[in-house]
């Protein structure tokens, strides 16, 4: 049986269907998670993020018009919502204690590694994200893992998309530096060609 679509699923919800509007929450509640836990840095703060998250959206969701798509409308609430907790508690962003579960954006090969060294690279992966400031880990996230195009982090984020580009880009460039001193010259060859 195929899944219902975002827009089914809407449409259903903006007229108070609650099972519809909890099978949005379940599709969409792990991304919701993990931006905000890259931006305010521990798990208490960010499920509270993600539950006044999707209050917001469920109060809003009448308002939804459908000119973007709904994930990047649900990520932009999300991203404004830690950007709040951040200035409630007046703490710095953080970016340690990230659970990243798929790293299959940046291109792991099964025929160069072997299960063991897979997970090792993934663990390599996942500390040098958390050692990138706040919003170049929140870019990296949005364009690798969600594989949301510039336009959208743009209306995510309220920046201009050529601005996007060049702060993944310096992004890149950061992560790419630290992975260099974390793996061996092939792992990052084959990491800066993914994704140019």
């Amino acid at each position: 049986m195929n899944k219902p679509s975002d827009q089914l699923l809407i449409e259903r919800a903006q007229k108070r269907d609650i099972s519809a509007y909890e099978k949005l929450v379940d599709r969409y509640k792990h991304m919701v998670f993990t931006l905000a836990l890259r931006l305010v840095g521990n798990r208490e703060d960010a499920e509270e993020v993600a539950q006044d998250t999707f209050i917001k959206v469920y109060s809003a969701l009448t308002t939804f018009k459908g000119e973007s798509k709904f994930s990047t409308w649900l990520y932009k609430i999300a991203y404004r919502k830690g950007l709040d907790c951040l200035k409630k508690h007046k703490s710095q962003p953080q970016t340690k204690g990230f659970d990243m579960q798929d790293t299959s954006a940046l291109y792991l090969s099964p025929e160069i590694w072997n299960k063991i060294e897979i997970k090792e690279r993934r663990k390599t992966i996942k500390r040098a994200i958390e050692e990138l400031d706040n919003e170049d880990s929140v870019l990296i996230t949005l364009f690798y893992y969600q594989e949301l195009s510039l336009v959208e982090i743009s209306e995510i984020m309220g920046i201009e998309a050529n601005t996007v580009k060049v702060k993944i880009h310096r992004a890149r460039k950061k992560l790419a530096l630290i992975l260099r001193n974390s793996l061996e010259p092939e792992t990052i060859h084959s990491y800066e060609r993914t994704r140019r």
